[in-house]
């Protein structure tokens, strides 16, 4: 016969027992919370992925002070992708299968998150990714979701905002140049642009790609100046903008409209290096300190940022990429607080159906994971003087002509080079 006193403790261990299974799994363990990517923290993508990665750390250590989620502190579980595809899928086997991590995000850009899908696929992991230029339209993957603000159609979105201010002008241009890199992000932003020159009327008298490892852009320069274009569209990454904006100085090009999708433009570091040739070059961006785009725990995040950035090494300015890498977080925090879970269906489910409230202002998904709106900025560079890093930090250097909503100024034309 069992005791009084025994019967009270097997019903004290039951009661415990219970109450653990009634606990969600996250709940009882004291174990970080692992969250796994890649990073290109060298290489040419180096310049975004450092500085995007400061960013999460920010969020991370933020969110540690104040006790974690669900109970367990975050930790941040990263690797060197050297800006080179090749070596990403083992890098997410790894983090899944040696590391144990419980989410991923992708790494910076592109072509390492294309890499990294057939990963994330086969393990049915939710991923969330940031800029890389219609990723999931492939793969059609519905635990992914993307942070740069290209909208539904987004290698069009990427090109839309080009051709909309060239269409503006008078008299209406009637030619356009258009050239990038071989490689992921350049050929779809090239197909997209095709389409869009097409739909609003611009024939083209130059379409061609350059190796990716193209360090000598005067040769390509010269062949785009012979046609004489009224517009060049540029689909380039950061090595490659530099060098085309250099190019274009020194062999003396001139256009109605130049720039398009180039991506490095947004760096201090490029920015720094060719000051006043930036001058009339219009080109995407997604956040630029003008007085049409206000968004709440901006500028806090930018000072907090700020006052670390050169201590790490990284872009001082952080306009670009930083803001959205927290906000991608700050998506994935709430998620997991509403959820109670880390359960990567449960949180693709909320995020699909969730509006939220972020630095970079309000995100809600769509199809494919994509921002249900796009938000896709196109800016001229206007009064740049000298190579003073500061001045990008003001308004009116980097003034919006589209879309309609953020405008803050009307454009230039033409551009002409500092050698005309």
């Amino acid at each position: 016969m069992v005791s009084l006193i025994t019967r009270r403790e097997t019903l004290a261990i039951a009661g415990t027992a219970l109450a653990a299974i009634a606990l969600p799994a996250a709940a009882q363990s004291t174990n970080p919370i692992k969250i796994g990517f890649s990073m290109a923290l060298s290489g040419g993508l180096a310049g975004g992925g450092k500085a995007a990665l400061l960013a999460y750390q920010i969020w991370a250590e933020e969110l540690n002070a104040k006790g974690g989620l669900l109970g367990r502190k975050v930790e941040l579980v990263y690797y060197d992708d050297q800006s080179n595809p090749a070596g990403v899928p083992a890098i997410y086997t790894k983090l899944l299968d040696v590391d144990k991590v419980d989410l991923l995000l992708s790494g910076y850009a592109t072509v390492p998150t294309a890499a990294a899908m057939p990963v994330v696929i086969q393990r049915k992991k939710l991923i969330l990714s940031l800029f890389a230029l219609a990723a999931n339209d492939e793969f059609k993957y519905d635990r992914y979701f993307q942070l740069q603000p290209n909208g539904p159609q987004a290698k069009y979105e990427l090109s839309k905002g080009f051709f909309e201010v060239a269409s503006s002008l008078d008299p209406k241009p009637q030619t356009v140049a258009m050239v990038g890199a071989d490689a992921e992000y350049s050929v779809l932003a090239l197909q997209g642009a095709r389409e869009n020159a097409k739909k609003y009327g611009f024939k083209a008298v130059y379409d061609r790609t350059y190796p990716p490892n193209q360090v000598d852009f005067a040769p390509i320069v010269r062949s785009i100046k012979a046609t004489t274009p009224d517009l060049l569209f540029i689909a380039s990454y950061p090595p490659d903008s530099a060098g085309m904006i250099s190019s274009l100085n020194e062999i003396g090009f001139s256009a109605r409209l130049v720039g398009g999708g180039m991506i490095g433009l947004q760096f201090a570091a490029i920015k720094q290096k060719l000051g006043p040739m930036l001058n009339n070059v219009i080109c995407y961006d997604l956040y630029v300190p003008e007085p049409t785009m206000k968004f709440p725990g901006t500028e806090e995040l930018l000072k907090r940022y700020r006052e670390r950035a050169t201590q790490a090494g990284v872009d001082p300015l952080g306009i670009y990429l930083p803001p959205f890498a927290y906000a991608e977080l700050q998506i994935l925090e709430e998620a997991i607080r509403n959820v109670g879970s880390l359960d990567d269906g449960k949180l693709a489910d909320y995020i699909r159906a969730t509006t939220f409230k972020t630095v970079v202002g309000d995100v809600k998904f769509g199809d494919r994971g994509e921002w249900a709106e796009p938000r896709v900025l196109y800016v001229q560079y206007q009064n740049v003087i000298g190579n003073d890093i500061e001045q990008f930090k003001q308004p009116g250097k980097q003034v919006i002509l589209y879309p309609a909503r953020f405008k803050s100024g009307t454009v230039k034309t033409p551009f002409v080079s500092m050698k005309n």
